[in-house]
């Protein structure tokens, strides 16, 4: 009775054992499959099929609905359809489930920022870059830097900016806002050079950068490259908001 007792035990524990690794083993799978699923809202939403990555993003919360980052990917493309509230609900939900994640930090700093809270997005960046595992510190300097601009910081946006350009030398963007923040205050010849140094890296000429471009010729005193920057927004942008702006600023 006794060793019938003893095999009946080990029995139970083996069921057990084996009913515990079917369990993980499900659960494993359902973490893959919402990692793909987001992995691929990820990329349509790169290529714009807003549509698409938004399904694929309801197909990995319904194969597991505790995966953070597909929060994060909704809360980007909800964000793209100014969905607001939903978005700044999945940004919250993502960082719930996981508190330290540097891109979704990242992310939600830049929403906040976009949405005229600059002031409230500078905290999530500076999360972000805590992380020394985080692999593209670079934006969320930048962000940091264009968010501070935006609230008036300029010389933490310069800060920023700056330790941007340390991580990704030329990189374009951190070019303009330390041109943009040079200007803004007063420092013409520091914004022109970094304005050439935008353009020799490829930097696009929008409407805004060519107004940018030619404020900043007539801060230094160089009226014909002011007038050329000032020929270029009429021509290519004639019924923009900044073509109108030349004739009140004589240029």
């Amino acid at each position: 009775m006794k060793y019938g007792m003893l095999f009946l035990l080990m029995v139970l524990s083996g069921c057990v054992s084996t009913r515990g690794a079917s369990v993980g083993e499900e659960r494993s799978q359902e973490r893959a499959s919402a990692k793909v699923h987001t992995e691929l809202a990820g990329m349509y939403y790169q290529r714009a099929q807003i549509g698409i990555a938004l399904n694929e993003v309801e197909a990995a919360l319904k194969a597991d609905s505790a995966y953070a980052p597909a929060y994060n990917m909704r809360g980007l493309i909800r964000m793209n359809l100014r969905e607001d509230k939903e978005a700044d609900e999945d940004f919250k939900q993502s960082l719930r489930l996981e508190p330290n994640d540097s891109e979704t930090h990242n992310n939600y700093g830049w929403f906040l920022c976009q949405r005229g809270r600059p002031a409230e997005s500078i905290p999530h960046f500076l999360v972000a870059l805590k992380n020394p595992l985080y692999t593209t510190p670079e934006r969320a300097y930048l962000n940091a830097g264009v968010c501070s601009q935006k609230a008036g910081n300029y010389s933490e946006a310069q800060d920023f900016l700056q330790k941007s350009l340390t991580v990704r030398p030329g990189l374009p963007a951190a070019l303009l806002g330390m041109a943009e923040v040079s200007f803004a205050q007063g420092a013409f010849h520091t914004a022109k050079r970094y304005f050439g140094e935008y353009s020799a890296a490829g930097g696009d000429l929008s409407a805004a950068n060519l107004l940018l471009a030619a404020r900043i010729e007539r801060g230094v005193g160089d009226s014909g490259s002011a007038i050329r920057y000032a020929e270029q927004l009429r021509t290519h942008f004639p019924d923009s908001t900044e073509a109108h702006l030349l004739d009140s600023l004589k240029l």
